[in-house]
């Protein structure tokens, strides 16, 4: 015969009873919320994986879109060639800096947003200086907005093209131009090396009054390279096998002998003109 409990035990076992129920749901509660409620810093770490990605920001080459340039108007037109590289370098270490910073927009509105306005102000100057007295280039405005690829770093490039991920800095006096680039595809297949032979080391004393045109011919041959380099990593499979000839190697040639004339009569202006410099404008592709 079972024994009534007083009624202080009941009171206790129902006070032990409910505090248990109260611990275990409380338990199920917060299981349930770890299991099923989403990590808060999803979001951030997923914006920061993104950022942290390596990327290339890719601008179009405004150089190779330009008509023939008036004696007027070069200088003023290269002033504004170099600016846009700066540009670019200035973008691309703002890219680095702020690896993991903002959200999903943050690169189209802090970096190519203000980049792509300073390039239609610049690209507009160029064009207003060839208007002064030949026929104003039209649709340069289309060559402003730069993209952002992932994937990798390119080199820089004067007045457009691409840029590095280290954000180098153009070079500023002969001694340290002209460094042959290389390449390597995706997935670690090596694509080759452009090797283009050194054009500073050949050149005779620059007059003080074409230093500035030197220098920025011979940044101008580096940025040749860069684009060239960058266009034999992102074509890697295309074409048959005369495609880096005739579409890389070939066009990298004629600009540089383009470059290399004008080095030649910056120089000739005011002392004698260098020959045989031409024969440096033919580059190689090296396994």
């Amino acid at each position: 015969m079972s024994r009534a409990l007083p009624k202080y035990n009941k009171r206790r076992v129902a006070l032990v009873g409910g505090a248990a129920a109260v611990a275990l749901s409380g338990a199920v509660i917060a299981g349930s919320a770890l299991a099923g409620t989403p990590d808060q810093s999803n979001g951030a770490n997923d914006a920061r994986t993104l950022a942290a990605s390596p990327v290339t920001i890719t601008c179009p080459d405004v150089a190779s879109q330009l008509p023939a340039i008036p004696a007027s108007a070069k200088a003023e037109v290269h002033r504004n060639l170099a600016l846009l590289q700066t540009q670019i370098q200035e973008a691309d270490k703002r890219l680095v800096d702020t690896v993991g910073q903002g959200g999903p927009n943050f690169v189209n509105n802090a970096i190519l947003g203000p980049l792509k306005d300073k390039r239609v102000a610049t690209v507009n100057r160029i064009a207003t200086a060839i208007g002064r007295t030949a026929a104003r280039p039209a649709g340069l405005d289309a060559l402003a907005p730069c993209t952002l690829n992932a994937g990798g770093t390119t080199g820089t490039s004067t007045g457009g093209g691409t840029a590095t991920g280290a954000a180098s800095a153009a070079p500023s006096t002969a001694a340290t131009q002209q460094q042959p680039t290389g390449g390597t595809g995706t997935g670690g297949s090596a694509v080759g090396t452009i090797t283009c032979p050194d054009v500073a080391s050949q050149l005779p004393a620059v007059p003080a009054s074409a230093q500035a045109e030197v220098d920025r011919n011979l940044t101008l041959l580096q940025t040749q390279i860069s684009e060239a380099d960058n266009r034999l990593r992102t074509t890697v499979g295309q074409g048959g096998p005369d495609f880096v000839n005739n579409a890389i190697l070939g066009p990298l040639t004629d600009k540089r002998k383009s470059a290399i004339d004008r080095i030649a009569i910056a120089i000739g202006r005011a002392s004698a003109k260098p020959a045989g410099l031409d024969s440096l404008a033919a580059c190689t592709l090296t396994q």
